[in-house]
């Protein structure tokens, strides 16, 4: 309506004072319903070609939607494992920190499987001690051995000499018998040695194994009882939470609550425009967006990032083949905008539907001496006429309290 207006100024009113002016034909009389055809033909024509190339110019290279929202993410609250709840932290709508806990598990359980690591490492730091006093006493019998050993290496020797020398007080019996000794005392002190090498190898490697197993349930227990904790991993704040102690947690079917992240989907915007908007909608572009949660304001923003993909052609591997008929909406060039002047977003709460004009901003080609006459003008024209696309966004965010509360039932 708007282009018709400005369109018909240039088109119709001069073809009329024309009429009026030179042919004295006045409306009523000679120009009426039934001869404003006829009389204005030519300005009418005018008008509607002029509209019809306006309404394009300004739809392409100033593209507008109302497909834009401050998207912010959430964080799911779970644990690891499922069970029940023995402690809650929180409230509903509670702020809070990145590390505090919001709820507890039962861990029964696990604090018994950390008790029995306990007792198993004290169990092995006791036969630790025991060791101790078996390696002494395995050295004890080593040594009685040994002293055996020499005491009877010494009679036989002796016997040796005797018998060496004639004496009748030796016999070769008495030899062989202790030359059998000696054998079962070398005997004895190897076993001696092996007893105290058992002794040494349960200290140094048995026992300190059974030691690092125990320490090493130990730990896990102790970490499975840390996961029954769940802390807050950002800052944020506490949605749809309404867990109470008894309650079961399973982190497949039973979510506890989701957490809002304090800064999502603050002072960051994305709007969805029409795909033959793709050569215009730039990165370093200007916008204005209003949005429904702050009617009347009309927010400067510039493109900070154009996503390189559409969205609506995205497939997933499956088991059948796609088949581009079956595509749904055609999709839109995601923009990526934030505000020029900090704080004009900051009330305007995450989530909010909003609506968005691009303008094209061609200054900087309208500085290359090089360029071109006709191709300067246009330019203008394109620029010039983003005005009518601005006057309309605020026509809109006049009306939009109206429309929204009185023709809609808010």
């Amino acid at each position: 309506m708007l282009e018709v207006i400005l369109c018909s100024l240039v088109t119709i009113l001069p073809d009329y004072l024309l009429r009026r002016r030179f042919q004295g034909k006045r409306w009523g009389d000679q120009i009426n319903f039934f001869t404003v055809w006829y009389e204005l033909r030519w300005g009418i024509t005018l008008c509607a070609m002029l509209t019809i190339s306006l309404i394009t110019i300004v739809f392409y290279y100033h593209p507008s939607t109302s497909n834009v929202a401050s998207f912010f993410r959430t964080v799911t609250i779970l644990s690891e494992q499922g069970g029940r709840v023995s402690d809650v932290y929180v409230e509903i709508n509670s702020e809070v920190k990145a590390g505090d806990p919001i709820f507890k598990l039962d861990s029964s359980s696990q604090e018994a499987a950390a008790e029995t690591a306990r007792r198993q490492i004290a169990e092995v730091e006791a036969g630790l001690v025991l060791a101790q006093a078996q390696r002494a006493s395995a050295v004890g019998t080593l040594d009685q051995a040994m002293s055996a050993f020499e005491q009877t290496r010494e009679d036989l020797e002796r016997r040796r000499a005797l018998r060496a020398q004639g004496s009748a007080a030796v016999s070769d019996r008495d030899v062989e018998i202790l030359e059998n000794e000696l054998g079962a005392r070398q005997g004895e002190i190897d076993a001696a040695r092996a007893g105290v090498a058992a002794v040494d190898a349960q200290i140094t490697v048995q026992l300190p194994a059974q030691r690092a197993t125990a320490e090493a349930a130990l730990a896990q227990a102790q970490n499975e009882i840390e996961k029954l904790t769940v802390y807050a991993g950002v800052d944020g704040t506490i949605e749809q939470f309404t867990l109470r102690v008894g309650d079961i947690v399973s982190p497949v079917l039973r979510p506890a609550g989701i957490l809002v992240p304090a800064e999502a989907g603050r002072n960051r915007f994305q709007a969805g425009f029409p795909q033959i908007s793709a050569q215009v909608v730039k990165a370093g572009g200007v916008a204005e967006i209003m949005c429904i949660s702050k009617p009347f304001t009309v927010i400067p923003m510039v493109i900070t990032e154009v996503q390189d993909v559409i969205a609506a052609g995205q497939v997933r591997p499956s088991d059948r083949l796609g088949d581009a008929q079956a595509m749904g909406a055609p999709g839109t060039i995601t923009a990526f905008m934030e505000p020029i002047y900090p704080g004009q977003t900051d009330d305007i709460p995450p989530g909010s539907r909003c609506l968005a004009n691009a303008y094209t901003y061609n200054h900087a080609l309208l500085e290359d001496p090089e360029l071109g006459f006709g191709r300067r003008i246009f330019l203008h024209v394109v620029d010039t006429v983003g005005v009518v696309h601005a006057a309309g966004l605020r026509i809109r965010s006049l009306l939009l309290p109206l429309q929204t509360l009185v023709f809609t039932g808010h």
